[in-house]
């Protein structure tokens, strides 16, 4: 295969790349594709004497698909496999596959496996692919091929005619319209084409099926109606059927590519000799213009004038800006030209093109030489002629710009330097003073730079004999005397600034040092009135003993501090002296404070008179600080015995509470009697708390002689009181349940020991471990969990406790139960709560059964009772409370006021809502 076979291959080919085994063809292209492929296989087929019925059903042995590609191709295939094992099925389209691949065509996606199962989309793609090499690959119309190349010469043969817009493969043939025009186009006689309508697309469709299967012979591969009622016909049924018509009509296409050919030969020819006009032309312009041009850039004559020379450049500016590069356009479009017009010249098989003597390309390349010659020796000459009187200009320039300078700059300088500004300046001013002077001695000597330039700059314009060269010298000389005077009065400035700065300087130093022991000696001062004015507040002997120790140490400082004081105005009176003996002129006072000697006599007196004050303060304060350590002493002592003796009491409150000796009654009085001793301390609380305010009312805050606070105190007594009278009430609670409930005292006191000797932390309660343990101790089989002390069971606990004393213990039931001896749902069970279920299940108690059945003695067996039944039967106060809560009785022998006893005695004992 050559160069234009391959590529046509990839672009024929290039479509099936999208061909994805997991992609679902619409049912409407599957039904097209499956007709007109099969049509398409038995045209071919039909050759050989056969033909097939299903597609995917009659290649999947892969004879036919042999015997197909034998046919198309008329190329003989490897011999096929004659058994009917899957095997030699795949054996045989591998043959197939095999051959289409060796005809350059990329199989994506296609196996044999999928053939010979009979899979519609791979057997459709490969058919697909087949008639692309076979049928479509070969079409070439204008250099264009396969589809592009099928799709052109649809086109260029239905031009002609109206209502015939072919732009695609699918949608531009629903009408019929371009069937019926490419045979029209080739067989006029065929079909009347002026009869057909647009809007009758099944009659088109129709009439160029019948006609191209009867005369044209070409099968009928698609139905009218499959077209018509399909929103986007399949693009690849349409291809395959528009094929079979171009080959159908190919011997008049031979004769439409050999008028093509002649006329393509006429064409080459007529453009090649417009070439060769269009060079020749071009070549004589530019050479005109190269001969013009050369004499104007060789033209040397200088101007006089900077502006005639400007002039000059810009008129050669405009010549590379505007006149050139058109010019170099057409010289390489020239050169451009003349290669191409070689080129197609040897490409057709023509003799080369020779252009007139003195307009070759070589020529004008010579011509071009000597063009950019002059250009460049032009340009050399007019940049120096314009560095020439530039320079002349610059230096004028120059030394007016730097004279303008310099005068601006000398400007007041000599006024300046004459003030006596020094004479009534403080040290800090003549010291900024002479860093001024310093600066301008600086700017001073760089200017002398600037004078040296401008003397050179004069002398270099003389000598260029530069026209104004007299005002240049003038204005140089006078510049150059009045440097010479500034140098002078400098000097003489600067030497009375340092005379009058030495002098200063001893003031300075003494006033420096007067501020720098003047300052610490103001704030010890300060510091010393502000701490002998400070009001303390102590809570402790020691902080007392701590202030005065503190004050004594400070009193013996006061003579060395009298000394600094007397120093620091021995330092301002020397000032004093010198200021008077110089004739100094102070402008100010001391610049480093602003302390006077009036302000440190004055506080040196006031500290002195805050001494005695400050004894007195402390005096005082440590005698109040005795008292309140009595006060400490005296509620620490009291505190120290009333602690312990609440606590004492608790822990022997709880081990009565606990322990079984004697009856319930016995228990009673003892606790009884711990009560009446309980009350009888209170007046020692009491005394406790008349001690507690007078140290509240003395504000003292802490107390190193006891750790308990009247707040502790006074929790443990509530506590006390309330523990006793709990403990008490606990005990008369049991007494009730005992006596209510027929429990023995030998039961009340089984259980509480018990209780007691799993209650290891004395709670008075009992955790889920210690009483599933209690539990196990009276019998019941729970497990051998560790223990705990918690003094109440979890749910689980009591539950396992339940059972194992023979209670059906069902969800229900037990959530029953629970809600009976944890109200309050804590999860836990009390040693009373469990007294009193085990009480309510073992003893006889009424029952709401057996209060149904009293009211029902009182109602004469009726199922309800009347008010007055209620009155005459029950005491006054009983039988109002009965009819008030009664519900009125609904059952179908209800009288007018009849009342509900049922749900009345049920809610009394909580089995409903009273």
């Amino acid at each position: 295969m050559d160069h234009y076979d391959s590529q046509q291959t990839n672009d024929y080919m290039q479509p099936e790349e999208d061909w994805d085994r997991d992609l679902l063809l619409d049912p409407a292209w599957e039904k097209q594709q499956r007709k007109t492929f099969t049509a398409w296989c038995n045209s071919h087929l039909r050759k050989a004497g056969t033909q097939i019925e299903n597609i995917e059903e009659d290649f999947r042995d892969g004879l036919k698909l042999m015997l197909l590609l034998e046919v198309i191709s008329g190329e003989r295939l490897a011999k096929p496999e004659r058994g009917k094992m899957r095997v030699h099925k795949i054996s045989n389209v591998n043959k197939a596959l095999d051959f289409i691949a060796s005809k350059g065509v990329k199989l994506v996606s296609i196996g044999a496996e999928e053939i010979v199962d009979g899979n519609v989309k791979m057997t459709l793609g490969m058919i697909w692919t087949i008639i692309l090499r076979f049928a479509i690959q070969d079409i070439s119309v204008e250099e264009t091929s396969a589809k592009e190349g099928l799709l052109l010469w649809c086109q260029r043969k239905t031009a002609p005619y109206k209502n015939v817009n072919i732009q695609n493969f699918h949608i531009s043939w629903k009408d019929g319209l371009g069937f019926c025009a490419l045979i029209h186009r080739h067989r006029p006689e065929l079909i009347d084409y002026g009869k057909l309508r647009k809007d009758d697309p099944l009659t088109n469709l129709n009439t160029a099926f019948d006609v191209a299967e009867k005369y044209l012979d070409i099968p009928k591969m698609l139905d009218a109606e499959d077209i018509v009622g399909t929103a986007r016909p399949d693009e690849k049924a349409i291809m395959t059927y528009v094929s079979s018509f171009y080959h159908a009509f190919s011997g008049a296409q031979k004769a439409e590519t050999a008028a093509n050919r002649i006329c393509k030969v006429l064409a080459v020819n007529q453009e090649n000799e417009q070439l060769m006009e269009d060079y020749e032309k071009l070549a004589s312009d530019l050479l005109e213009w190269i001969r013009r041009t050369i004499p104007w850039l060789e033209n040397r004559a200088p101007e006089n004038t900077m502006h005639a020379m400007q002039q000059k450049l810009e008129d050669f500016r405009d010549y590379r800006r505007l006149h050139k590069p058109p010019k170099v356009q057409e010289k390489c479009q020239l050169e451009i030209n003349f290669n191409t017009l070689q080129t197609k010249l040897r490409l057709s098989n023509r003799p080369a093109f020779m252009p007139s003597e003195g307009r070759m390309v070589s020529d004008i390349n010579n011509a071009w030489g000597c063009l950019e010659q002059a250009e460049k020796g032009y340009e050399e000459w007019l940049l120096n002629e314009i560095r020439r009187l530039e320079r002349l200009d610059h230096l004028a320039e120059k030394f007016r710009q730097k004279a303008s300078i310099h005068e601006a700059w000398t400007d007041g300088k000599e006024a300046m330097l004459r003030q006596k500004d020094y004479e009534t300046a403080t040290l800090s001013e003549i010291k900024a003073l002479l860093k001024k002077h310093e600066a301008f001695e600086s700017d001073l000597a760089a200017h002398q730079d600037r004078v040296e330039q401008i003397a050179a700059i004069a002398q270099e314009l003389n000598e260029l004999d530069y026209y104004d060269s007299p005002s240049v010298n003038a204005r140089c000389q006078k510049i150059c005397d009045q440097w010479d005077n500034l140098g002078a009065l400098t000097q003489k400035r600067r030497e009375a600034l340092e005379r009058t700065e030495k002098l200063l300087e001893t003031i300075d130093q003494l006033y420096l040092e007067y501020a720098k022991r003047a300052a610490p000696f103001n704030n010890w001062m300060e510091g010393a009135m502000e701490d002998l004015q400070d009001t303390f507040i102590v809570h402790t002997i020691e902080e007392i003993q701590g202030l005065t120790t503190a004050h004594e140490q400070f009193k013996a400082t006061l003579p060395d501090a009298d000394k600094e004081r007397l120093a620091i105005l021995g330092i301002h009176n020397e000032v004093s002296k010198i200021v008077q003996t110089y004739h100094v002129n102070m402008a100010g006072t001391n610049p480093y404070t602003t302390i006077t000697p009036q302000e440190i006599n004055g506080k040196w007196d006031h500290v002195r008179q805050l001494v005695p004050r400050r004894d007195q303060a402390l005096t005082e304060e440590h005698a109040r600080q005795q008292h309140n350590e009595r006060l400490r002493k005296q509620f620490g002592a009291q505190a120290n015995v009333i602690g312990p003796w609440i606590q004492t009491k608790m822990e022997e409150i709880g081990r009565i509470s606990i322990e079984m000796h004697g009856t319930l009654e016995d228990q009673l009085s003892h606790l009884r009697q711990y009560e009446k001793s309980i009350v009888n301390y209170k007046p020692k609380i009491d005394q406790l708390e008349g001690d507690h305010q007078l140290i509240q009312e003395a504000l003292i805050f802490d107390n190193k002689h006891t750790n308990y606070t009247m707040e502790h105190i006074r929790v443990g007594w509530e506590q006390l009181l309330t523990t006793i009278a709990r403990t008490i009430n606990e005990v008369e609670n049991q007494i009730l349940t005992r006596d209510a409930k027929g429990i023995s005292q030998e039961q009340m006191n089984e259980f509480r020991a018990s209780f007691n000797h799993f209650d290891r932390d004395h709670s008075g309660t009992l955790g889920p471990e210690e009483f599933k343990a209690c539990l196990i101790s009276l019998g019941y089989d729970i497990g051998n969990d560790p223990q705990k002390k918690t003094g109440m069971m979890d749910t689980d606990d009591f539950r396992a406790c339940l059972i194992s004393m023979g209670y059906n213990m069902g969800e229900a039931e037990f959530a029953r139960i629970m809600s009976i001896v944890d109200p309050n749902r804590l999860g836990v069970v009390t040693f009373q709560a469990f007294i009193d279920f085990m009480s309510r299940e073992t003893a006889d108690t009424d029952t709401a059964d057996q209060v149904m059945a009293s009211f029902k003695i009182l109602a004469g067996d009726k199922n309800y009772i009347t008010m007055d039944e209620l009155r005459r039967e029950l005491p006054p106060d009983q039988a109002e409370y009965c009819i008030a809560r009664m519900a009125p009785y609904a059952g179908p022998d209800a009288v007018p006021g009849a009342l509900d006893y049922m749900s009345f005695s049920t809610a009394l004992y909580g089995e409903s809502d009273l």
